[in-house]
């Protein structure tokens, strides 16, 4: 006869001591930390990460803008530099074009003084006055002018007075003979007119329009100028 070993008959529950609940017979599982907690929302770390790029490419652009008006400002002094050195050099240019066109003329005035002597003598004729003619055309067209007349007042920048004289109907220093013609470039003398001067008598009293008109009027009220 076999031993049968005391037990639970099956659908039988062991017996719950009086008092307990269901949920103490239960065996509890360990409660899992929350996740979130002491962390920030997503949406929050978002919003800073956004702000601190908006930040840093306000920086960058401002960087740039100011790299850009420097540029900026240096391109345009670059230009002005520019500008007034192609000035310099055309206004050099010119001079120089000037200078050597007057050192060139310079040694041809004794050359077209002696056409002129020839010229006043008759002596330019036949071939020798057409090759005077084509030298004198030349230098015109080089931009090469002749100055100085008779009768016109002196003005000694631009004349040379090598002869002094005085006489009685002239009421200025007055070229009276011109010894030399003067020449001049554009505003560019190059040679004073060489000329002879007279200045009016010491002493002589010049007789204006005004005072001829106040002694005819004087003469009128006193029945004219007395005879004999």
């Amino acid at each position: 006869m076999t031993e049968e070993t005391p037990g639970f008959e099956e659908n039988e529950k062991p017996d719950v001591p009086s008092g307990a609940t269901s949920d103490d017979a239960e065996p509890k599982t360990a409660a899992s930390p929350d996740k979130g907690e002491g962390a920030a929302p997503a949406g929050d770390s978002a919003s800073s990460n956004q702000d601190a790029q908006d930040v840093a490419l306000t920086a960058q652009l401002d960087q740039v803008r100011t790299a850009l008006s420097e540029r900026t400002t240096d391109l345009q002094r670059l230009q002005a530099e520019y500008q007034n050195y192609r000035r310099r050099v055309e206004r050099d240019r010119v001079t120089v074009k000037e200078v050597a066109v007057a050192n060139l003329l310079s040694e041809l005035l004794p050359v077209l003084d002696d056409i002129g002597r020839a010229r006043e003598h008759g002596e330019l004729v036949g071939g020798f006055k057409s090759v005077a003619e084509s030298l004198e055309t030349v230098a015109a067209k080089m931009g090469l002018q002749q100055f100085g007349k008779e009768g016109e007042p002196f003005d000694p920048t631009v004349h040379e007075a090598l002869m002094h004289s005085y006489a009685p109907d002239v009421t200025e220093t007055t070229c009276v003979a011109i010894l030399q013609p003067g020449y001049r470039i554009g505003e560019r003398t190059i040679r004073p007119a060489r000329v002879a001067v007279a200045e009016p008598q010491p002493g002589a009293q010049t007789v204006t329009s005004d005072d001829a008109s106040e002694s005819t009027d004087a003469e009128k009220e006193t029945g004219g100028p007395d005879e004999g």
